[in-house]
């Protein structure tokens, strides 16, 4: 009997070391833990814990309640956190967990006619996203020497731009605006018109109630079935809206990738700047230029890289960036930087506006840089006479309009005072009207072919 008990006992320790020792083998399940030591403006700054920058922690804001927040900078043995969410209610000493995760973004052809926000979350009450792909936000650069060449005409519906400023499919453009110029129709009318499988916009740091106007009066339902809407309006912190424009131009590359040609429109390129500038000003970092901090200028080409054309026989993002001049400067920091790394820009005149002039297409300060390579000699030679005509009589506006100018003084002035009204006519054009491309350059061609009368004939 006592040998037995000796044997069950040594039967019941085998099985309690042999759980013992199945436990040791298995990873521990440990919870790293770091507290929040300090808050300025929109940035945490957390101890204890480590971190790679670009990844997501969860901070305890209260009981049971946790906001997300991305590592963006660090410094000795501090982690430098910028929220996704308001963190109201957040205490000294707040618990915060790395989670080792970085954003994706989630791509598919389910986003198709749905409104997301910047974390792709959507607004729309259509119900959750199904996609099961996920792609980097930051994206991944494509080799330039395999990108297809920009040879083909793309038609935009907008005779002003289709004739004088021709764009290509895969071409990058500004869109240089001050606030009442006609910027939101513009973006409208090229939503509505331009020919493209799928149309991207971003929504980025404007105000809220323009995301439903935009929808409702702009794409329609029509164009939202074929649109996917990212908006990440200014109320936003400041890291959404960066996110809401690398989310957009990340959905843009996943149409491009499946051959399709796509339509990125992203209001605006400022707005992302300005975001950029308040997490880099956040985290200490030393303003530069007009207060931009140097990151803001290294953040705009790699967002603006990422469209155009893919490599030779696949799809295209064709993108254009609205870019914010306050107070009508070009020669803003971001406009300056916008005009260099995009392949043209379209230049919105606040006096052609006040005439009444829509769209108001300044033709002498905007430029396609892709245009002589993909439209035909003629169209070239029409749009170049197009513009010495208009270039001439605005040059000469102030004395013709006091009676100042003696008619027959200046064979090229008299050229440009007889076709000027037909020249505002034909850069004039109703929001609901589209002109095609061909229909664009036939009316430039036959604008030229009215016979000009001499002074003192008839």
């Amino acid at each position: 009997m006592k040998h037995e008990t000796i044997l069950n006992r040594s039967h019941t320790w085998v099985e309690a070391l042999s759980s013992y020792e199945s436990r040791l083998s298995q990873p521990a399940d440990l919870r790293i833990e770091g507290r929040i030591t300090r808050l300025v403006g929109m940035t945490l700054e957390a101890a204890g814990i480590e971190a790679p920058v670009g990844s997501r922690c969860v901070v305890e804001v209260a009981q049971s309640e946790f906001v997300e927040a991305e590592v963006v900078g660090f410094a000795e043995n501090s982690l430098f956190l910028m929220p996704t969410k308001d963190v109201k209610g957040l205490r000294p000493g707040a618990s915060v967990f790395p989670t080792r995760r970085s954003h994706e973004a989630q791509v598919g052809a389910e986003l198709l006619g749905r409104v997301i926000d910047g974390a792709g979350i959507p607004l729309d009450s259509l119900g959750s996203l199904d996609t099961k792909q996920r792609n980097s936000l930051t994206g991944e650069s494509i080799n330039p020497l395999l990108r297809a060449p920009i040879r083909q005409p793309l038609d935009v519906g907008i005779a002003s731009i289709n004739a004088l400023l021709t764009v290509g499919r895969g071409q990058r453009v500004g869109l240089f605006a001050g606030s009442g110029v006609g910027k939101s129709v513009l973006l409208g009318m090229m939503t509505r018109f331009t020919e493209a499988d799928v149309v991207v916009v971003g929504l980025i740091g404007e105000r809220g109630r323009e995301v439903k106007e935009f929808i409702e009066s702009n794409l329609g339902q029509e164009g939202l079935a074929r649109s996917v809407v990212v908006a990440s309006p200014a109320d936003t912190p400041p890291l959404m809206r960066m996110h809401g424009a690398m989310l957009a131009t990340s959905i843009a590359e996943y149409f491009r990738d499946q051959g399709k040609n796509v339509l990125l429109l992203l209001d605006s390129l400022t707005r992302f700047a300005q975001a950029q500038r308040e997490i880099g000003l956040a985290i200490g970092e030393p303003p530069a230029t007009k207060g931009y901090p140097p990151s803001v200028f290294a953040k705009l080409p790699k967002l603006v890289e990422r469209a155009g054309n893919g490599v030779a026989g696949g799809g295209s993002i064709t993108a254009f960036y609205t870019v914010l001049t306050e107070g009508d400067d070009q020669q803003d920091p971001i406009a300056d930087a916008a005009r260099a790394i995009l392949d043209g820009h379209i230049v919105l005149s606040r006096r052609l506006a006040e005439r009444g002039h829509y769209p108001a297409v300044d033709v002498e300060a905007s430029i396609s840089r892709a245009m002589n390579d993909i439209v035909d000699k003629p169209h070239e030679s029409a749009a170049n006479r197009f513009r010495k005509l208009n270039s001439i009589y605005e040059s000469n506006r102030d004395l013709i309009s006091v009676g100042a100018y003696t008619s027959g003084s200046d064979p090229q002035i008299d050229e440009a005072i007889y076709f000027s009204p037909l020249l505002q006519e034909f850069l004039q054009q109703d929001r609901t009207q589209a002109m095609s491309l061909q229909q664009s350059t036939d009316a430039l061609r036959q604008l030229f072919q009215t016979p000009v009368d001499t002074p003192g004939e008839g």
